[in-house]
Order: C-alpha cells, then structure tokens, then sequence
C-alpha cells in the first residue's frame, strides 16, 4: 500500500514557504544575537588589553625617564660647558589640555640657559617635530607671562633611536641623549652643530 499524497495547493505552498521563513528568521535572529554577544566579549577584552597595554607603556616610559634623569646627564652637560646648577622633573606649564600648555619632562638649568628634555622609549622624527612644538609652546608662555632672559635648548632622549632620527634631530639643533648598554649618553654632535635657542 502506498502513501497517500498530500495534493499540492497554492495554499499548501505559500504555508510551506511561512513556515521555512518562520525557521530562518529564528536561526537568523539566534545567530545575530549570538555575534553580538561575542562581538560584546571581543569588545572587552581589547578594551582590558588597550588598558594593560597602556599601563605597562606608562610604566616603561617612566622607567626610561627614571634612567635618562637619575644617570649622569648632568655631568654629561657640564663637560659640554653648561654648568647645570638645578634640575627638576615633569614640569607642567600653560593651562593643560587647551594647546598652550605641556610637560617638560626633564629641565636642567644653568642660570642663563635651561635644557629642555623629553623623553621617550622610542623616538622617531614626528617626536623631534612635537618637541620643537612644545619648545616654541614655552618659550611663548614665558614671554606671555612676564618672561625672563633665558635662553632655551632642547635634547631628546630614547632607550631606542635610529640613526637618520639622529641626524634629524641634530639638524634641528636638538641634543640627543641614547641608552647605551645600562646607562644613557650625549651623541656626540656633528662637525658644525649649534644648539638651538628658543
């Protein structure tokens, strides 16, 4: 005996296809809801590793300040003929946040004349570009706000620094202060290389 048949209707069809459209609409609405909450995961987790990442970076270029300043650097420019009598960290200026203020991360002074460091782990040219920047910056905020006569030089300093970053910065009239082996040491300057005043 053979299955009896269902006759096929117009009817009967246009309820099959509610029916597989019912099911992919399910499947469809699971599957997103499913990629949204692993797209949520995914979310937090780079946000957490963003955060790790950018604490250890902070901590690396603190570590890096920490050596650049607590080496002999200071001596460093006194065999270079300034005669450095104080010295100071992260010195903030300007109203922070607004385009006129910064951070000198390292400033040495020599009564007419004050170096003017910032540090990084690792410098490229844009970091010379942003330093000449916030060179211009101070010496503007000083003049700005009763100025004084000093004269003002900037240095760069990096556990890591390629070789045409150096030469930039010396064309620039910029220092360059490198780790070499445990400690850091002035590059020395090419024939003809004059500081640049602010």
């Amino acid at each position: 005996m053979s299955e009896q048949q269902i006759p096929v209707t117009y009817e009967s069809v246009l309820e099959l296809i509610r029916q597989v459209a019912e099911q992919m609409r399910v499947q469809t609405a699971e599957t997103d809801r499913r990629i949204d909450q692993r797209f949520q995961e995914v979310a937090k987790q780079i946000e957490k590793t963003s955060k790790e990442v950018g604490g250890l970076t902070s901590s690396v270029g603190r570590l890096v300040e920490n050596m650049v300043g607590g080496g002999n650097i200071v001596d460093q420019f006194k065999d270079l003929g300034y005669n450095v009598i104080t010295y100071s960290r992260n010195k903030s200026f300007g109203k922070q946040g607004t385009g006129t203020g910064g951070e000198i991360d390292l400033f040495l002074e020599d009564g007419g004349i004050a170096i003017l460091i910032e540090v990084k782990t690792t410098l490229k040219t844009d970091d010379v570009r942003e330093h000449i920047e916030r060179m211009e910056k101070y010496r503007s905020w000083i003049d700005a706000n009763g100025g004084d006569k000093k004269r003002y030089i900037g240095a760069i300093a990096a556990a890591s620094v390629a070789d045409d970053t150096i030469k930039y910065a010396h064309r620039c009239g910029m220092y360059v202060i490198v780790q070499t082996g445990d400690a850091f040491k002035i590059v020395a300057q090419p024939k003809g290389f004059k500081a640049k005043e602010w």
